[in-house]
């Protein structure tokens, strides 16, 4: 690494640095191979991270899902803050070669930290929170540090007269971050979930390959040292900029009184800074104004990797049968949607595709908030304050009737044996209380008391323990569903023999006469030849199925012909199919290609090219406060998740129309008319006319202008 910085130092006392060999015989640098790797990994390594974040918030942190969402935004935020600062010590101290070798080295280390923090005999929890946190933080200044750095200086390799070569590498350069992207978003999730470490999911896995990514990152960049073009910082335009507003906005302060207005607050700046610099802020402002409503399409778009994971979580992952659906269901609305953005991309104008791409947006938290709604039929929500929930379980010989002083919860018979009718809410006077239930079988009454906690969920299990005497057994109950996907079972055992129970790798002891096991996950499968060992004798039975998020009781009974059992469905399966994520996912997908390549390419348009980094810094601006939209609501608003969806919807929906408003009084122009403008001013001082007169200040209104929207 020093040695590539002692190169770096001496290529700068030289100017550019050497000439990069090209490959091939093309006009392409050799160096911008190590570039493009590059970019690979550390793709690669940010998204594989990124793509696991918010279930190791929830299963190894074990956070609620408001905070998880909270914490992966905040962070997504910061990672569009950084930037900035990245640009600004690039330009403005270290140099770009050097900006990313630093800061890769701090990325680096992150990555380190936050695998660390994900082994689980390192510490105790509160270890692993501060070392996952600091870990995120050090890899939001890596990331965000070098973002506005690589592609840059990629670019500086090019000669000025291989414009053609530099737009193609673009393109490369840009598919090498979606490959990373791609890639790792499908191989981390496997790392955390196939690969068992340290008795559970192995997240130190999961983060460990890209910190490895990482590595090689930077190992890779720092390779092609030798064959770089490095220039030296040459102050940031970003800081120039910030200063000329400065100087404005305080000359105007102090002077506003003592002289003639101006035609635009900006021109207060014309005592120190040249009218060129003034007239380009202008353009940049202009466009910078219609940058204020966009944030709100980044805070829908970012939830994927978090609102909509944790939906995904809670539905049927059936990949087979997923794939027979896309094949079938699937193809031809992808080509319609792709042959409708291909249609608006050459029909509307930009700001036009722009509006469009947030509709769409909203389209797809449409589409999120009716898959919710269904989602949710499966699951069995937590009482609130002063309830509880039950169900019975009639465990008798033939049906009973159940009765709540004060209360109808239960007014039909209970048949022999049959499955829960699901949980049933119970109103409490209090935190707690004391009900006097009364159980009639067979003409018998049969009175117990039980007392019930507000928030929690029971089952009520019913039982015979000798002849004409009634066994009320209230058993606190686990009603949150996996986000694994994974099957609660338990085990109630009417055998008069202990019995020990192996489903796939997991342990369950049901002791002897109406004993109940605990109830435990195990992965979502068919289990056949499960093995119940008594003290006499050893019994196998075929549970079948058990599906995704289901809870099941199975009632184990003594027979003459063996061992027998009754499977009960408590909590219903996930029956979504996550197959029903694509359309919200084909329209987010769509509204991306809308708004954000267009928007980028409408920003480029419409400023000076001494302005673009303005610009790309102004643009992530809107990222990270996207992302802050969606932490304020994550935690304050307290609502459903499919109301919180569909109050993202009709906030894009409003900010859509504003925007369209705003768009329909823009008047595009030409920035390349700032070069004949000031093609004979190049001092930046007035020019005397023929009369003898001063020409005034050149406005954005003496400029070209194209038509609107």
């Amino acid at each position: 690494i020093f040695s590539a910085l002692d190169k770096d130092v001496d290529a700068e006392d030289h100017g550019k640095g050497q000439r990069s060999p090209k490959l091939c015989g093309t006009n392409y640098p050799v160096s911008i191979a190590f570039i493009v790797v590059n970019e690979f990994c550390e793709r690669f390594s940010y998204y594989g991270m990124k793509a696991v974040l918010t279930l190791y918030f929830i299963h190894y942190l074990h956070w609620d899902k408001n905070l998880s969402t909270a914490v992966y935004h905040a962070f997504s935020s910061l990672c569009y803050f950084t930037p900035l600062l990245g640009a600004v010590i690039a330009d403005s101290w270290l140099g770009k070669f050097r900006t990313v070798i630093y800061l890769s080295i701090v990325y680096v280390i992150g990555h380190v930290v936050k695998s660390v923090g994900a082994i689980p005999d390192v510490g105790d929890s509160t270890v692993h929170v501060v070392l996952s946190m600091l870990g995120l933080v050090l890899i939001a200044f890596g990331t965000g540090g070098i973002k506005p750095c690589v592609a840059a200086f990629g670019g500086d390799q090019f000669d000025e007269e291989h414009v053609k070569e530099r737009r193609k590498f673009f393109s490369i350069f840009y598919m090498s971050i979606n490959a990373g992207s791609v890639l790792s978003t499908i191989i981390t999730p496997i790392l955390r979930g196939d690969v068992k470490c340290f008795g559970g999911d192995c997240y130190a896995l999961a983060f460990g390959v890209p910190a490895a990514l990482m590595v090689i990152a930077l190992v890779v960049f720092i390779a092609g040292s030798g064959l770089y073009k490095k220039s030296p910082p040459e102050g940031n335009v970003l800081v120039r900029v910030c200063k000329c507003i400065g100087f404005a906005i305080r000359n105007r302060w102090n002077n506003s009184k003592k002289s003639p207005k101006r035609s635009h607050w900006l021109d207060w700046a014309e005592e120190k800074y040249p009218k060129r610099l003034i007239q380009e802020i202008k353009m940049v402002f202009r466009v910078l104004v219609l940058y204020i409503p966009l944030p709100m399409f980044w805070a829908l778009f970012d939830q994927q990797g978090s609102r909509w994971t944790l939906q995904a979580t809670r539905m049927n992952m059936d990949f087979v049968n997923m794939n027979i659906l896309l094949e079938s269901d699937y193809h031809t609305a992808f080509h319609n949607i792709i042959f409708s953005i291909q249609f608006f991309l050459f029909i509307f104008s930009p700001l036009k595709k722009m509006a469009a791409g947030m509709i769409l947006a909203a389209l797809a938290f449409c589409a999120a908030t009716v898959v919710e709604i269904n989602v949710i039929k499966s699951v069995v929500e937590p009482p609130p304050a002063k309830e509880s929930l039950v169900q019975v379980y009639n465990l008798m010989d033939s049906e009973v009737t159940v009765q709540f002083p004060g209360h109808t919860v239960f007014s039909d018979p209970l048949k022999s044996y049959e499955d829960p009718s699901g949980y049933t809410s119970l109103p409490l006077t209090g935190e707690f209380q004391l009900y006097t239930v009364t159980v009639t079988h067979n003409g018998a009454e049969y009175q117990c008391g039980l007392t019930f906690t507000e928030r929690t969920a029971y089952s009520l299990f019913l039982h015979t323990a000798q002849p004409g005497d009634t066994v009320c057994k209230l058993v606190k109950d686990h009603i949150t569903k996996s986000e694994t996907g994974a099957a609660y079972l338990r085990f109630i055992n009417t055998h008069t023999e202990n019995i020990n129970i192996t489903v796939g790798t997991e342990e369950f002891y049901a002791a002897a006469d109406y004993g109940i096991s605990q109830n435990i996950s195990v992965p979502r499968g068919e289990y056949n030849g499960v093995v119940c060992k008594t003290n006499s004798d050893q019994y196998l039975i075929d549970l079948g199925l058990l599906d995704f998020g289901a809870f099941y009781t199975v009632i184990l009974s003594k027979e003459s012909n063996g061992l027998t059992f009754k499977k009960m469905e408590d909590i219903q399966a996930n029956n979504i199919h996550i197959a029903w994520q694509v359309p919200q996912y084909v329209f987010i997908t769509a509204g991306e290609v809308m708004f954000s390549i267009t928007g980028l390419e409408f920003s480029y348009s419409q400023a000076p090219a001494s302005m673009k980094s303005v610009l790309q810094a102004g643009w992530l601006m809107t990222v990270a406060f996207g992302n802050v939209i969606v932490l304020i609501v994550a935690e304050g608003a307290g609502m459903e998740q499919w109301t919180e969806f569909l109050l993202f919807a009709g906030l894009l929906v409003a900010v859509s129309i504003i925007f369209s408003i705003m768009a329909y009084f823009y008047t595009y122009v030409d920035p390349d008319q700032l070069d004949k403008i000031f093609r004979e001013d190049t001092d930046d001082e007035k020019v005397e006319s023929s009369d003898g007169k001063k020409n005034e200040a050149v406005s954005l209104t003496d400029m070209p202008k194209q038509t609107k929207m």
